[in-house]
């Protein structure tokens, strides 16, 4: 058996190998020459399926993003809040809990928000009810976060699941208290809420959108150095890399494991806040859009590196944002934004498997030897 193995392995006129290390800028070139590879397949694409210039469809995919001072003020808004998503569920990932309740996180962190700007708006100053609505979005989104941790931490369970159900069970309370302030009693007080005193209405900094570009690129830094140079990060790579060296080592791993989580849903509640206060002044229960799952790939096409996220973020951002353009624009089913999407993002993450292998030919491997 071994004999036939190694005979069948000498025939093989190539084979893979894992890289031991490569530079960096070899690794950006290998990411630099997927994405223009990607883009040339779907100027083919674009042609056999429309028939539409492809220069054209590029042409719009930037002014969907950036063709107008609005369109960048709304860009940098959306690369906020997938960025600040993206950011919370990096410390669990680098620690290999993988939380996909991000978008449930983000929205009971919301309907904390608007429970706070309903109920509490004819009863104190907005000062105090814009304090209450932090606290009370913070302290709902850890509560998400600390339930997944702490049975993961006592029974193992599965964190994937366990945090994905959460993510409906927000969803319906959502949902129920949507109606609840909605009829009979509530007649209309979920719309835009308190539209005409604006109690609860975070306050703007130069403009509508700048807020949350302030305090998610604050956050940017705060958890890069977190990670990176604190005693928390440390134990959270520790425990990623190996959860017995992690116990050898005298690290506590149930109590690591419970406060990253609760870092991380903490994060996504103040997102929360940010969308129903801070950006559209309601609750529905698509205002995370799907972001939360986006984040994910965010944070793993960065290698769970903060600063990184910012362009795979702007990256997306970018995409979506010209994706709707081009389906007004040209009058295309929004499906064809998703596939040129899909494309870009296939070649972008395909290229992560050149940069951690090379392919050997048969051939100049005998020379060598």
């Amino acid at each position: 058996m071994w004999e036939e193995a190694v005979q069948m392995n000498k025939q093989k006129r190539f084979y893979i190998s894992k890289r031991t290390d490569i530079p960096r800028y070899q690794a950006w070139a290998i990411r630099g020459a997927a994405i223009l590879l990607a883009l040339v397949v779907c100027a083919i694409v674009t042609m056999l399926m429309t028939g539409e210039n492809p220069i054209s469809i590029y042409t719009t995919i930037f002014y969907g993003a950036f063709g107008t001072a609005r369109r960048t003020w709304v860009t940098a808004q959306d690369l906020a809040i997938l960025l600040g998503i993206a950011l919370a569920v990096t410390p669990a990932f680098k620690m290999h809990f993988w939380n996909i309740g991000a978008e449930g996180q983000v929205l009971i962190g919301g309907l904390a928000t608007t429970a706070c700007m309903i109920c509490l708006s004819d009863k104190l100053p907005n000062a105090l009810v814009i304090l209450c609505m932090v606290i009370a979005s913070i302290a709902a989104g850890a509560l998400w976060g600390f339930l997944p941790a702490f049975f993961k931490a006592k029974w193992n369970t599965n964190e994937t699941l366990f945090t994905l159900m959460m993510n409906y069970i927000a969803t319906q309370l959502a949902a129920y208290y949507i109606i609840v302030w909605e009829v009979p009693k509530g007649a209309g007080k979920i719309g835009i809420i308190n539209q005409g005193t604006e109690v609860g209405w975070l306050p703007e900094i130069g403009n509508q959108y700048l807020l949350s570009i302030v305090l998610v690129a604050i956050l940017t830094g705060v958890i890069y150095i977190y990670l990176n140079y604190s005693k928390h990060g440390y134990e959270i790579a520790v425990v990623g890399e190996s959860q017995r060296t992690a116990s050898y080592a005298g690290i506590k791993v149930d109590r690591v494991i419970i406060r990253t989580m609760v870092l991380s849903g903490a994060i996504c509640g103040l997102i929360g806040l940010l969308l129903v206060g801070g950006i559209n002044h309601t609750l529905t229960t698509t205002i995370v859009g799907g972001q939360g799952f986006t984040a994910v790939m965010v944070s793993w096409m960065a290698k769970f590196n903060p600063i990184i996220m910012v362009f795979t973020s702007l990256l997306l951002v970018f995409l979506s944002r010209g994706a709707s353009e081009i389906s007004s624009t040209f009058s295309l089913n929004h499906s064809f934004a998703d596939i040129l999407t899909g494309i870009i993002l296939f070649f972008i993450i395909g290229s992560e498997f050149f940069i951690t292998y090379k392919i050997n030919l048969r051939k100049s491997a005998e020379k060598e030897a």
